[in-house]
């Protein structure tokens, strides 16, 4: 049994779908977006125990990612991959210019609003189609102990973050 690693160096990019065809190519459900912008890293790694693995291609059929992982030849191989998780490490992104941001930053950044009321802390950040959400939950810090869900809008709710001093700024009143 593999053990497994501390993933806090990496990032999950993607996960494994079904199997496609009897030679070990699968979907890749891919989590960048754009989703093509997968093909960009090189050094992947998959499930928790963090094992690399190498693409021998990863190619766009009728708008999906269609892969295959070197080593796997079958359908049966593939299928025991199954919606594993494939990492990268974080260093292996690129850099952005000032006025964007990576989710995985947004975690854990406190939230101040236009007020200077400490609002919580950002545990995790979603999509629901129309805009990214920021789920904020209160911390020691807080002006009370509400959860928060607030949509990633700039120049609307978001004002300005800072990944050096980990803080957002957000035009959000606590009683929103």
């Amino acid at each position: 049994m593999k053990k497994n690693r501390d993933t806090s160096d990496f990032i999950l990019v993607a996960k494994v779908g079904k199997s496609k065809g009897l030679k070990g190519e699968f979907f890749l459900n891919s989590l960048c977006d754009p989703k093509e912008n997968i093909i960009r890293y090189s050094d992947f790694k998959i499930g928790s125990s963090l094992e690399s693995i190498n693409f021998e291609y990863i190619k766009i059929s009728n708008n999906k990612l269609i892969s295959k992982i070197k080593e796997i030849n079958g359908v049966d191989e593939v299928k025991n991959l199954t919606n594993k998780k494939i990492y990268i490490k974080k260093s292996e992104l690129p850099e952005l210019p000032d006025n964007e941001i990576y989710w995985h930053n947004l975690e854990g950044m406190m939230v101040l609003n236009t007020l200077d009321e400490n609002l919580g802390t950002i545990e995790e950040v979603t999509n629901y189609g129309s805009s990214d959400i920021l789920k904020v939950i209160p911390s020691k810090l807080s002006i009370d102990n509400e959860c928060r869900l607030i949509p990633f809008i700039k120049d609307k709710y978001i004002i300005s973050f800072s990944v050096k001093e980990n803080l957002l700024f957000v035009d959000w009143g606590k009683d929103y």
